[in-house]
């Protein structure tokens, strides 16, 4: 009697413990791995962390690319001209890219995507953004209408005053095109100059390499007359300035 007392003791532990043991597992746990270097890579992986590595700083595997690292694919994002020196990407930056019918539909339609909230449909400044805050320029006044492809072209990509970077958004050659249809803007004709751009084609007036000049409307080459009243600025009907000076 006491023998099978104690055997049936034994079995109602083993049953509990199993019952407790299943109870308690994690359903992610893989339990116990046979031959674990069969799953897990023994070399140092870059975008895989399982332990934590001895030799790289902050025990991670991925380490910090040397400065001056240009990413596979990504050298033309690099022009190597300062943020401030609008200037000089004016004199320096010439659009690679022909002033072809669908390079400046395909710009359009960039535009209308990146830019016409602010710089409205006619680049006029008179985007739902433009209007509420005034002061966006209008292309095709003052020194806005001489700007060339290099100076639109950092523009876009680094921003100025009020206008946020555009950089990463953008790739070069959508800049570039970008740069275009804002050349075809500058007419005062809005999406109607776009047909008298091709036409232009990459004359001087289209895709010069240094901005042209306007002496009654600007006073100095690629400054675009900052800290000034602009007579129409945004067509918003307000007197604002410019932007200001980098």
């Amino acid at each position: 009697m006491a023998h099978s007392l104690k055997i049936g003791l034994q079995a109602s532990l083993m049953v509990f413990g199993a019952i407790c043991t299943t109870a308690c597992h994690d359903a992610n746990d893989t339990g116990i791995e046979y031959a674990p270097e069969m799953y897990e890579s023994i070399p140092y992986e870059p975008l895989r962390q399982v332990t934590a590595n001895t030799i790289n700083p902050m025990g991670i595997n991925q380490r910090t690319p040397p400065v001056g690292t240009v990413p596979l694919g990504k050298l033309d994002y690099y022009d190597h001209i300062p943020k401030d020196s609008v200037e000089q990407a004016s004199r320096r930056l010439t659009n690679p890219l022909a002033y072809t019918q669908e390079n400046l539909v395909e710009g359009q339609t960039l535009y209308a995507r990146n830019c016409q909230h602010c710089h409205g449909e006619q680049g006029d400044g008179q985007g739902p953004v433009g209007q509420k805050f005034k002061g966006v320029p209008n292309y095709s006044a003052g020194a806005y209408k001489t700007m060339n492809d290099g100076h639109i072209y950092h523009v876009i990509e680094w921003g100025k005053g009020r206008m946020m970077p555009h950089g990463s958004q953008v790739n070069p050659e959508e800049r570039w095109k970008i740069a275009m249809y804002v050349r075809a803007l500058q007419l005062g004709e809005g999406p109607d100059g776009l047909s008298k751009m091709v036409k232009v084609g990459p004359t001087s007036a289209a895709s010069d390499s240094t901005e042209t000049s306007d002496s009654s409307n600007q006073s100095a080459v690629g400054e675009a007359q900052a800290g000034t009243g602009s007579a129409t600025p945004g067509q918003g009907n307000t007197k604002a300035t410019n932007g200001t000076a980098n």
